[in-house]
């Protein structure tokens, strides 16, 4: 069985409307011939006569008088369904969905989502988190969400931005004997190379943390792998666990709070990464003013220069 449309839907009302064939086609702008057709195919698709002709005017049967009061709510919808597109044109009404690694959104969001709710009131923000980039593309590839934002993803073919680079920094407890070496003991004033702590014990990340294949990575290429005194879930507990006593921490620096009770130190080689803004296809309105909010707003180096998402 067919499914009636909104437009045979409009056009019986309109016919119930103004009592005549006549006067509805007019209305509409369609001759009666094709108005006809239209109201057969309905009554078709609903399996049974809608109006009775009468010479002089039309009467609904009662199969019509149960099928109108909801053609009418469906039209109604309908046009709720274009002023409420129309409103999120605008920027006045909508939903965004923007999904982010854990470090972007302890970091570099908050700001950004109190600017955005202070220009755009009536649209809402649905923040989805994910501990590895590689579950955040994924989603993103699965439409989950209108717009990512984290590491660089690979071969990707939407529009990306690059938003700035993220710097990584060692954290330890504020009395750590590191503090009273002196350079050439592993390291300079405000800076520490890896090796140095080689011999530790680390605060580590889950295994579905994608930090901690960057730890691994980084020590690494420092010489040594990092034993692991704890394995953090979360990307926030580790600079707590580390100023805690249980070992150091590598973390990007967004997420450490202000008057952080704890010793921060630059990694030496620097540690860094691109963050970036991608979608799947040509970005909606609300899509590109956020993420132009997110480019003037978020708390890192800028890396990348240009209004809107640029393609790739």
């Amino acid at each position: 069985m067919a499914t009636p449309t909104l437009r045979q839907l409009e056009y019986l009302a309109a016919v119930v409307d103004t009592g005549s064939f006549t006067r509805a086609a007019e209305q509409l702008h369609v001759t009666q011939p094709a108005l006809s057709h239209q109201i057969r195919a309905l009554e078709t698709a609903l399996g049974g006569p809608l109006l009775e002709r009468l010479p002089r005017s039309v009467r609904l049967t009662p199969t019509g008088r149960a099928v109108l009061p909801h053609a009418r709510a469906a039209l109604a919808e309908a046009d709720r369904l274009r002023v409420v597109a129309r409103r999120a044109t605008g920027l006045e009404e909508g939903e965004l969905e923007v999904a982010a690694v854990y470090s972007i959104s302890l970091g570099i969001l908050p700001p950004v989502l109190r600017a955005w709710h202070r220009r755009h009131p009536g649209v809402r923000i649905r923040l989805r988190e994910y501990a590895h980039a590689e579950r955040l593309q994924e989603a993103m590839a699965a439409g989950r969400a209108d717009l990512a934002i984290g590491p660089a993803p690979a071969g990707w073919e939407g529009p990306i931005r690059e938003l700035g680079v993220e710097e990584f920094t060692v954290v330890l407890p504020a009395d750590d004997p590191l503090t009273d070496r002196g350079p050439g003991e592993g390291s300079t004033a405000g800076t520490v190379a890896l090796g140095a702590l080689a011999d530790r014990d680390w605060v580590h990340y889950a295994p579905d943390n994608g930090l901690a294949e960057l730890l691994d990575q980084a020590c690494a290429r420092a010489g040594f792998h990092p034993r692991a005194a704890v394995r953090a879930e979360q990307t926030s507990a580790a600079p707590l666990l580390a100023a805690a006593g249980l070992g150091p921490a590598l973390v990007p620096a967004d997420i450490v709070p202000p008057h952080f009770d704890g010793l921060l130190l630059r990694p030496d080689p620097p540690i860094r990464r691109t963050l970036t803004a991608y979608t799947r296809t040509r970005p909606d309105p609300l899509t590109v003013a956020f993420a132009e909010l997110l480019a003037q707003r978020a708390r890192i180096n800028p890396a990348g220069e240009g209004p809107g998402l640029q393609s790739r």
